[in-house]
């Protein structure tokens, strides 16, 4: 009953990104994410899209991942940090090469308080590929406006 009366109500927030996938050059990525928490834990979905460097056989590859995360229940020094993991699909395309299979990912990072509802987002992610794509691990750093309401 006191856990009831005193944890916050479901907040949203939504996330417009852009950064760059390191594996196997560094690549432009955009993307969004969308999720729902309450104060230490929460759901999140997340798209991004990298785009393809044909020059050194890097592949344009998108993913559509479920998260889970857990944050520190309030700010420190106007920064709330954050671990999440989860699982989606990705679709990765070079040339006629074309794999569409299961992506795990794994991460972190932290949002920071700028005005109101307002924050930006630092995030790193280590994302797992299965099937057969042409590469099976990537390194994905990305930062972005966060908007709660």
């Amino acid at each position: 009953m006191l856990v009831l009366l005193t944890s916050r109500s479901a907040l949203a927030d939504a996330t417009l990104f852009i950064g760059g996938t390191t594996t196997p050059s560094t690549r432009t990525t955009k993307g969004f994410a969308f999720g729902l928490g309450v104060t230490i834990v929460g759901v999140e979905f997340e798209y991004a899209s990298t785009g393809e460097d044909i020059a050194s056989g890097a592949p344009h590859v998108r993913t559509g991942t479920g998260n889970v995360y857990v944050q520190t229940p309030i700010d420190v020094a106007s920064m709330r940090f954050y671990v999440t993991t989860g699982a989606g699909v990705f679709r990765e395309t070079l040339g006629l090469h074309q794999e569409t299979s299961l992506a795990l990912n794994t991460g972190g990072g932290v949002k920071i308080s700028l005005a109101g509802p307002l924050k930006a987002r630092v995030d790193y992610r280590v994302l797992r590929l299965r099937g057969a794509p042409l590469y099976s691990t990537l390194h994905r750093v990305y930062a972005g406006f966060n908007v709660s309401f």
